[in-house]
């Protein structure tokens, strides 16, 4: 298994990194999070990774925390919980943020996260209790994005609202979410804010 990449960033396509590894390139999908916080394309980056092994394919999922690794570990575990939706759910909120929803047993909340109805929401709440006993201790990292350069604004959103598909938003939901958003930002800023815009 492969526990970590060290390498260069070769590209940055939400959810997909493109890391350089000796002149390998290793294609990780990544949550938002994981993009705001590992830098810019040329930056030297080290990625703490999960393979995930399926009949049709091998997925590298790509992670800048030990902890949001851990509760993708424990996403995943959950009846009905796939890869795709545990890194929507990372995407969408702190780990914090979804441990303090989990102890209280806000199962609405987590219904705000694309992919997640209602009767997930409630086995989220019910089998991650006791995963999670001990994490509400856990200080999450912040995480910002360094001021860059933006690409053409029409170009951006039309990445972000890409991106945003990909990670489980309806066409028109993620356009009108991206729309709402000012142009002069970078991608991951104009993603970070679209996401924000549907706070849990």
């Amino acid at each position: 298994m492969i526990g970590f990449l060290s390498g260069k960033l070769h590209a940055k396509l939400p959810p997909q990194i493109l890391i350089n590894v000796n002149g390998v390139g290793y294609e990780v999908e990544a949550p938002m999070s994981t993009f705001y916080a590992i830098g810019e394309v040329g930056d030297e980056v080290m990625l703490l990774t999960h393979m995930h092994v399926r009949e049709d394919a091998m997925l590298l999922f790509g992670f800048a925390s030990e902890l949001e690794r851990s509760l993708f570990k424990e996403l995943i575990k959950v009846n009905g919980i796939g890869a795709k939706m545990a890194i929507g759910i990372l995407s969408a909120m702190s780990v914090n943020d979804f441990v303090g929803l989990v102890e209280v047993g806000d199962a609405p909340a987590l219904t705000k996260i694309p992919g997640v109805g209602k009767k997930t929401a409630e086995r989220l709440v019910i089998e991650m209790r006791d995963r999670l006993k001990g994490w509400g201790s856990v200080a999450s990292s912040s995480v910002s994005s360094e001021t860059m350069v933006p690409p053409a604004p029409h170009n951006q959103k039309a990445s972000a609202v890409e991106a945003l598909i990909s990670l489980g938003y309806k066409p028109t939901q993620a356009d009108k979410m991206v729309q709402a958003v000012e142009s002069d930002l970078t991608l991951e800023e104009t993603i970070k804010k679209a996401l924000q815009s549907v706070k849990l």
